[in-house]
């Protein structure tokens, strides 16, 4: 289809890319472990017992809500938009397949705030338990300085499917992250990793998202919301740590510089133990330390 890639996995959907004619590109659906559906339908359709919140929760995507003061994270009249600028190459294969591609952040007039590079990396596990896929952003200060400004809305998100959250009529989900903590109480903190698991078609899946070692003040901190969304920000500090300077995790790359992010997904069957979450984020570890 013109306006999505369709993105299969042995044979069956795993998920599609959306990129014409919207705010900023994103992956849905996406499907897990046992053909599980891990994230929300709303907004781009309509099924039972779903919320109608946050229309710009759209399944999974990268986004901030202060770049250079621009907000790319809602999607007002004033908001930003990131537009497709073409693929730089689409691979198939057996144990991996890579999408990357070129996007620019603009302003509502159309003028640019920067460009991006994007990586996604989609792995052949060969096992039924769990899928994985790398997702790499490279950002770049073209022209001045690039200013992620402090706030708490963003930034590499998931909205989860409405059985997997912890609250709502249909939701049975739990939230864990690396350093213990649980639930609602995960919110802010900063962790190596964080697991959202709860049932989805009967059966418990969960997706962990790890934070790369290298990243930009790893381990970052975490936006995650009892009623299913799931994010890696590294820019909120003032609104995680309560601060009072709400300039306090601005992050500036000066003009003529790029930054880059890198993070992992894990899609498992079960809670964050079944599912050997923090084994296999090691493994994660000792896989960026060889190369």
């Amino acid at each position: 289809m013109p306006d999505r890639l369709h993105i299969e996995l042995n044979g069956k959907l795993f998920t599609e890319y959306f990129f014409k004619d919207v705010r900023h590109p994103y992956f849905y659906p996406l499907i897990g472990p046992g053909e599980a559906a891990m994230t929300r339908n709303w907004p781009m359709k309509s099924t039972p017992d779903e919320d109608h919140d946050h229309p710009h929760h759209r399944s999974l995507w990268y986004a901030h809500g202060s770049v250079n003061g621009r907000d790319f994270w809602d999607q007002g009249t004033n908001s930003g938009k990131i537009l497709h600028d073409g693929f730089v190459e689409i691979k198939s294969g057996k144990k991996s397949g890579t999408i990357k591609t070129r996007n620019k952040w603009t302003n509502p007039d159309g003028t640019m705030v920067c460009p991006d590079e994007e990586t996604v990396r989609i792995y052949n596990t060969g096992n039924d338990n769990q899928r994985m896929f790398d997702f790499e952003i490279t950002l770049q200060a073209a022209g001045k300085d690039l200013v992620f400004g402090d706030t708490k809305e963003g930034t590499m998100a998931a909205r989860l499917a409405e059985t997997m959250r912890l609250t709502g009529k249909v939701g049975h989900g739990h939230i864990i992250n690396s350093e213990g903590v649980q639930d609602a109480e995960t919110w802010g903190k900063r962790a190596d990793w964080c697991d959202y698991y709860g049932p989805v078609g009967g059966k418990i899946v969960g997706m962990a998202i790890f934070d790369h070692p290298q990243n930009p003040r790893h381990p970052t901190w975490w936006h995650v919301r009892d009623y299913g969304l799931f994010a890696a920000n590294p820019f909120g500090r003032h609104n995680f740590e309560n601060l009072p300077d709400k300039s306090a995790g601005n992050l500036i790359v000066p003009a003529g510089k790029n930054i880059t992010f890198r993070y992992r997904f894990y899609l498992h069957t079960g809670d964050e133990l079944a599912g050997q979450v923090a084994k296999t984020y090691q493994e994660y570890i000792k896989s960026t330390a060889e190369k």
